[in-house]
C-alpha cells in the first residue's frame, strides 16, 4: 500500500535533516562564508600554528579554540575551486581518480609515496576504495628515524603503511559512526573511527582536515597524521610501559585486567610511577591496601567512552566507570583534566580504547578520608579545629560518621580556644553513621558522637540539622561524609523556659511568662519559635503602660503569645519574607534584611538560640498585635467628638485650653494628620 504523500514527504525531510555532526559544522562554515561568494566556508586558525578548524556557533562567537584565539579565514569548501574572475568557489574540483586526487586536495607527499612504493597503478586503477591520506606537514611531523625507515624500504614498509590507511569501499564521513572500526586493506587490521559531536571526526584519533574528496575510483580524506598499526589492549599497554609499573600492580590487585583487555572503546587516564610518587606514603598505602578504595580509584581514570586528544576542542564534562565526572579540556596544545595540564604523554592507541598518561593521580572521594575530604574544600579551618582539639582519629579511620564542618568564612576572626567545652561542641558535629543529604527527613532524629540529638528542618530554600544549614553538596568519602555548613551548631540544652531561665537578658520575660500561666506550655515537647522580648525591650515600654499589661493576666497572655509561632524557623529558612501565624491568631512576619534576621520589621538582637522544643529570637522590642496597635485601639473618643473637631475649630481651641482634653485633642489631631495628611 502506498504511503500518504504528506507522511512521506515528512520522512524523506527528516531524513534529510539528521546530518552527521561534521557535516552540521560544515554547513555552519558555509553559511558564514557565503557573502564571500558560493562554496566558501569560514575557517577557524589558531594563531601562531598551522591548524585550522570548520567553526561551529560556539565557536564562532567566542573566537576560540582550546582557550586560545583564532583568526577567520575564508576559503573554498571541500570539493570546490576558484575560477579566476569570479567571486568565491564556483567550479567543482575536476573528478579524477585517487592519485591524481592527492595532489589536489593537499597531500602531494602520500601522492609521491604512493609513485615510489607502487601503489600509484591500484589507485590510478578501477575499484572503489577510501584513503584516509596524512597531510604533507603530518609526513614532515614524523621523526626522521621513523620516516628514513619508511622511505628505504619502500616496497615493504612503506606500501604497508600506505595499505593501512585505505579501505577497500567508499565510505564519506556520515558513514563514518562513532566508535565504528574499519578493516584497512593491510591484513584487515582494524582502523578505529571516533564521530564526535563537535564534528571533529578522528581516524586511529588522526583528525579529519578535508573530507568526502570524490574520485572516480573512490573517495578521499586528509588526515593531521601517520596512522599506526595497533594490536595491544589496553592491558598491554599497561603491561609493556616502564613508566606504569606502579599501575600495573594496583590494576592487579584490583582485579581490573580482564575489563581493561575486553572489547569496548575506553580512555584510560594512565598514572605513570611519578604521579603515584606524589602521594603521602600513608594516603597511598592505605589506597592499596583497601580493595574497595583501590578499584574506586583506578574505575576514576577509567572513562567510558574513547576521547582522542585531537577531539577535544573546549571543555567537555566525562563521565567515568566509577560514576563520577571529570573536567577534560584544553589550553592550547596541552590537554587538561579538572583544568590542570597533567597530560604527559596522549594518544596511545589500543585495539579497544586510548591511553593518555598523566603525571598526577586523580584521587576520587570515594577513597578519601572525611579529614582529607575536609581539608581539600571550603571547611579546611575546620579540619585545623577539629585536629587541635585532638578528634582526627574519628576522621582519618574507618569509623562510619558524617562531618558537619561550618565553612571558612565563619572563622574569618580566628579559630576558638580549645578547651573542654569546645571539644564536646566539636563532638557534636560528628553525627554517628555516614549520611547523605538526600535521605534527610523533617523531624529526623540524629545521634552525635557527644550524645547529643540532633533535629533536621527541611525548608524550601534550605536543609537545616539545628541551627546549621547545609552550604554545598555532600562529598561522601570512603567511610564518613562531609556536610559542609554554614555556622556553628548549637545543640540544645533544654526547653524554652529552661533557656530562657538560664539567660538573665530575659528575666522579665520569665516573670511575665510565669504571670500568664505559660510556663508548662514553653516546657512541654513541641515546636515553638520564641520571639523573645529582652528586659531592655520591657524598659522601653512606657511605665504605665508596663504595669498596666503585667496587672492584667489575660491581655499579658495575649500579648505573649502574639510572640510565639507553633513551628521551628530557624534563620537559615528566611532568605525573604516568611509568614507564621502566632499562637495569639495573627501572623508574624520575619524577614532578612542586611544579613540581619527582622520580625514585624524589628531588628533580632539574637538569632537560633536552641532548645529542645523550639528555636528563640532575642528582640529589642515587645511585639503588638493589630488589634493592641496604638493606632487602631478602641478606647479613642467616639466618633461625635471627632466629627465636633473636625467641624468648629472655636471648640477645638477651647479643648486645647482645657487641661483635662487637651490629651485627646492631640491623639486625634494625630489620627486626623495620618488619615488625611493633615489639616
Amino acid at each position: 500500500m502506498a504511503r500518504p504523500l504528506p507522511l512521506l514527504l515528512l520522512a524523506l525531510g527528516l531524513a534529510a535533516a539528521a546530518k552527521s555532526p561534521y557535516q552540521q559544522v560544515l554547513q555552519h562554515s558555509r553559511l558564514r562564508g557565503r557573502q564571500h561568494g558560493p562554496n566558501v566556508c569560514a575557517v577557524q586558525k589558531l594563531i601562531g600554528t598551522n591548524r585550522k578548524y570548520f567553526t561551529n556557533c560556539k565557536q564562532w562567537y567566542q573566537r576560540k579554540i582550546c582557550g586560545k584565539s583564532t583568526v577567520i579565514s575564508y576559503e573554498c569548501c571541500p570539493g570546490y575551486e576558484k575560477v579566476p574572475g569570479e567571486k568565491g568557489c564556483p567550479a567543482a574540483l575536476p573528478l579524477s581518480n585517487i592519485y591524481e586526487t592527492l595532489g589536489v586536495v593537499g597531500s602531494a607527499t602520500t601522492q609521491l609515496y604512493s609513485d615510489r612504493s607502487n601503489l600509484r597503478p591500484e589507485i590510478e586503477g578501477p575499484g572503489s576504495f577510501t584513503i584516509f591520506a596524512p597531510s604533507n606537514e603530518a609526513w614532515a611531523s614524523l621523526s626522521a628515524e621513523t620516516l628514513d625507515s619508511l622511505v628505504s624500504n619502500v616496497n615493504i614498509e612503506l606500501l604497508n603503511a600506505l595499505r593501512y590507511h585505505m579501505v577497500d569501499k567508499r565510505v564519506l564521513t556520515d558513514d563514518l559512526k562513532h566508535g565504528a572500526t574499519l578493516n584497512s586493506m593491510y591484513q584487515n587490521l582494524p582502523i578505529q573511527i571516533h564521530h564526535y559531536p563537535n564534528g571533529i571526526v578522528t581516524v586511529n584519533c588522526a583528525r579529519l582536515l578535508k573530507a568526502d574528496h570524490h574520485a572516480t575510483n573512490g573517495v578521499v580524506h586528509v588526515i593531521d597524521k601517520v596512522i599506526a598499526t595497533t594490536t595491544n589492549t589496553i592491558q598491554q599497554v599497561i603491561e609493556t610501559e616502564d613508566s606504569l609499573e606502579t599501575l600495573r600492580t594496583a590494576v592487579a590487585a584490583s582485579d581490573l585486567s580482564s575489563l581493561l583487555e575486553s572489547e569496548g572503546q575506553y580512555t584510560l587516564l594512565a598514572p605513570t610511577n611519578e604521579a603515584f610518587e606524589k602521594i603521602p606514603r600513608e594516603t597511598l598505602n592505605r589506597i592499596l591496601g583497601d580493595p574497595e578504595a583501590l578499584r574506586d580509584l583506578l574505575n576514576h581514570h577509567i572513562l567510558k567512552s574513547a576521547m582522542c586528544a585531537e577531539a577535544i576542542i573546549a571543555g567537555l564534562t566525562m563521565e567515568t566507570l566509577e560514576g563520577t565526572t571529570l573536567d577534560v579540556g584544553c589550553s592550547g596544545e596541552e590537554l587538561t583534566l579538572n583544568g590542570k595540564p597533567i597530560i604527559a604523554n596522549k594518544d596511545v592507541l589500543a585495539t579497544n580504547g586510548v591511553v593518555h598518561f598523566v603525571n598526577e593521580l586523580l584521587i576520587p572521594d570515594s577513597a578519601k578520608t572525611v579529614f582529607e575530604l575536609a581539608q581539600e574544600s571550603e571547611v579546611s579551618k575546620s579540619t585545623d579545629l577539629f585536629r587541635q582539639a585532638g578528634l582526627s582519629s574519628h576522621l582519618t579511620g574507618s569509623e562510619r560518621v558524617t562531618l558537619l564542618a561550618p565553612v571558612n568564612n565563619v572563622f574569618k576572626d580566628g579559630l576558638p580556644v580549645i578547651d573542654s567545652n569546645m571539644r564536646n561542641l566539636l563532638l557534636n558535629h560528628i553525627l554517628k553513621d555516614q549520611l547523605s543529604s538526600k535521605y534527610l527527613y523533617h523531624g529526623q532524629k540524629l545521634q552525635t558522637l557527644g550524645d547529643k540529638e540532633l533535629r533536621v528542618f527541611v525548608y524550601r530554600n534550605n536543609l537545616c540539622i539545628e541551627n546549621a544549614c547545609i552550604a554545598a553538596h555532600d562529598k561522601r568519602g570512603r567511610f564518613g561524609t562531609l556536610f559542609s555548613v554554614d555556622k556553628m551548631l548549637t545543640p540544645p540544652t533544654g526547653s524554652v523556659m529552661d533557656v530562657l531561665k538560664a539567660d538573665h537578658r530575659f528575666s522579665t520575660l520569665v516573670a511575665a511568662i510565669q504571670s500568664a500561666g505559660l510556663t508548662e506550655n514553653l516546657n512541654r515537647p513541641g515546636t515553638f519559635t520564641v520571639f523573645a522580648p529582652t528586659n531592655e525591650a520591657f524598659r522601653a515600654m512606657p511605665q504605665g503602660e508596663l504595669n498596666k499589661l503585667m496587672g492584667n493576666a489575660k491581655e499579658l497572655a495575649n500579648i505573649l503569645k502574639f510572640h510565639v509561632a507553633d513551628e521551628i524557623l530557624v534563620s537559615g529558612a528566611v532568605n525573604a519574607l516568611v509568614r507564621l501565624k502566632s499562637m495569639q491568631g495573627d501572623k508574624l512576619e520575619v524577614s532578612m534584611k542586611n544579613n540581619i534576621i527582622h520580625i514585624n520589621k524589628e531588628p533580632v538582637a539574637e538569632s537560633d538560640i536552641m532548645a529542645t522544643n523550639g528555636v528563640i529570637y532575642a528582640v529589642n522590642s515587645v511585639l503588638q498585635p493589630q488589634a493592641s496597635r496604638p493606632q487602631e485601639r478602641g478606647d479613642e473618643p467616639a466618633d461625635p467628638a471627632l466629627e465636633i473637631f473636625k467641624q468648629a475649630s472655636a471648640l477645638s481651641k477651647v479643648s486645647q485650653r482645657n487641661p483635662r482634653l487637651a490629651p485627646v485633642y492631640s491623639r486625634i489631631l494625630a489620627r486626623m494628620k495620618e488619615n488625611s495628611g493633615g489639616f
